[in-house]
């Protein structure tokens, strides 16, 4: 549970520990807007959400929605990493409507998060929810921490891939890749 009470005396403190007056203009609502920013951006309900399934009616085709805009924190350095998701599945019965797709990545998105551990909850959750044949998902985001700070090299991405079932198969990894780097709607 976030206190945002707690947040905004720390957010306070914060800003006297770095030489700033937390009680100049300029400061006086960011202690209030940073645990606004905390509820937004690590709201801990959105991990209760429920997927409606439904029947496949024997399709057995890739099921994929590239491009899910997603943001995270950091859990290394409390900065965001921002990027795209692609998720891909086979199914086994059972189909997910798209948009819930997009709501698994926010799902785990919006937590202290790492990319790695990112694709693999999204493919977990996804295979475990339809017992699909085969997921796939590919992450490939800026990581704030790296592009501003540290190496400082702002145009670096990272990629990460997570294959489970079918898609463990090399042939379907390449169909998966396929579809990642088609062409846009």
């Amino acid at each position: 549970m976030i206190d945002k009470d707690k947040i905004q005396e720390l957010t306070h403190q914060f800003l006297i520990a770095i030489g700033e007056d937390p009680l100049r203009e300029g400061l006086l609502d960011t202690p209030k807007r940073v645990a606004e920013m905390c509820l937004e951006l690590l709201d801990p309900d959105r991990a209760k959400a429920k997927y409606t399934v439904f029947e496949a009616n024997n399709y057995d085709g890739v099921v994929m929605v590239r491009n899910i805009q997603f943001s995270s924190i950091c859990e290394h350095h409390l900065l965001p990493f921002i990027g795209h998701v692609h998720v891909a599945y086979i199914p086994n019965q059972k189909i997910i409507g798209i948009s819930k797709i997009a709501r698994l990545v926010d799902k785990y998105s919006k937590k202290l998060q790492i990319q790695e551990r990112l694709a693999h909850e999204i493919a977990d959750d996804l295979s475990f929810t339809l017992n699909a044949k085969g997921v796939a998902v590919y992450i490939e985001a800026k990581h704030i921490c790296m592009n501003i700070r540290g190496v400082n090299k702002s145009n670096a991405s990272t990629i990460t891939t997570v294959f489970l079932g079918e898609f463990k198969e090399f042939k379907k990894q390449e169909i998966f890749m396929d579809l990642v780097s088609g062409s846009k709607c």
